[in-house]
């Protein structure tokens, strides 16, 4: 088996979930060893961490520059290859940037960066540098999600003419109604979190997932959104009317303040042939409809599912697989690119997929505010 790819962590300390999630996923397929961290802005707890989830300190650094500066003191075979950036919105770009000028391989939350300017900047950035860039839009790595593109590749559904992606949650409900509460989060906080809450945190997964599953760029989009009190700064809910290229036309549904919601990130597409339907709380299930026959039901791990499917499933059928394997087939995909292996380019998002969504995220809040008026996306 190929040497253990050294991994580099910046944020996700403590009870993070999104911490947990990157490190279980890093662990999954043997790929990844985590030999230098930043966890926590507070050294104590800083080394503290690394001390309970058994990460030796000797790579601990004090903060992200330290981290460049003795990290390139190593040997080549020594220093982190890749580093996982998983701090809040506004460290994205800084930290992604710099990572690339020092020719670091890099695994990044999204948003890939607060503004699309910055992400235009990155993607010049990576194109100096050649290393590999992935955005972390988990749910392209559920088995049944990337059965979905490979049956839309091969034409199952024919000439594509309606998709529909909602993502609802309710978990700003509790938070929004009160003014020092929703003054808390830095969520709501544009300096930290970017020009939108709602549409930047959770509407650019639904749509990546439209493009990513369709394989339809988006053309340009008409936003209706909603900040609820006049004193918050920050969409906490939004629609989004989609054009695409051949006449196709979509919806984005967005909400933090849908009461009651978990985590309802959703896609139906249709086309002259028939209709996929799957769901992110459901989602070893992918329903393919048809005019003709009667509903069909795909699951995870059988044989009539594609290679990015099988390759995506780590347990025989009828195991349920979640939210860390899917996070975990991103990672293994940027195993295959580091080492210079071949890999289907459903693999992982890459810097595109990143630049695609803070374009969206920003034409959204530019259609809102200039009157709910249609506005092109860049090709």
């Amino acid at each position: 088996m190929p040497k253990k790819i050294r991994l580099g962590i910046l944020g996700g300390g403590g009870d993070s979930l999104i911490g947990v999630l990157h490190r279980v996923a890093s662990h999954i397929n043997d790929n990844y060893q985590i030999v230098g961290a930043v966890f926590n802005p507070v050294m104590e707890e800083n080394i503290g961490f690394a001390e309970e989830i058994d990460v030796s300190t000797d790579r601990i650094y004090v903060d992200f520059e330290t981290m460049i500066v003795e990290e390139m003191k190593l040997p080549e075979d020594e220093r982190i290859q890749v580093c996982s950036v998983l701090t809040p919105n506004f460290l994205h770009f800084p930290m992604a940037k710099k990572l690339l000028e020092n020719g670091f391989n890099v695994i990044c939350e999204k948003p890939m960066t607060t503004t699309y300017e910055e992400a235009k900047i990155l993607q010049e950035t990576l194109e100096k540098a050649g290393t590999v860039f992935a955005v972390t839009h988990t749910y392209t790595g559920y088995p049944m999600v990337r059965q979905m593109r490979e049956m839309i590749k091969e034409g199952a559904l024919g000439n594509i003419h309606k998709v529909d992606a909602r993502y609802y949650q309710g978990w700003l409900n509790p938070v929004i109604h009160e003014k020092e509460k929703r003054s808390s989060t830095w969520r709501l906080d544009p300096e930290k979190s970017g020009i939108s809450c709602c549409m930047g945190d959770i509407g650019v997964h639904a749509f990546n997932m439209v493009e990513f599953t369709t394989g339809m760029p988006v053309k340009s989009i008409l936003a209706d959104l909603n900040y609820l009190y006049e004193d918050n700064q920050m969409d906490i809910d939004g629609t989004a009317l989609l054009r695409f290229g051949n006449n196709a036309k979509g919806i984005v549904r967005s909400s933090q303040v849908a009461t009651g919601e978990e985590n309802g990130l959703a896609i139906t597409i249709y086309g002259d042939k028939g209709g996929f339907r799957w769901e992110q709380e459901n989602p070893n299930h992918l329903y393919v409809m048809s005019d003709d026959n009667p509903m069909q039901v795909y699951k995870p791990g059988h044989a009539y599912n594609s290679d990015l499917s099988l390759d995506g499933t780590k347990l025989p059928p009828g195991h349920p697989e979640g939210i860390f394997d899917s996070m975990a087939n991103i990672y293994l995909g940027v195993a295959r690119a580091i080492r210079g292996e071949e890999y289907n380019d459903g693999e992982f998002p890459t810097m595109m997929d990143g630049v695609r969504g803070l374009n969206f995220i920003e034409a959204s809040v530019q259609s809102h505010k200039e009157g709910n008026v249609w506005i092109a996306l860049d090709s």
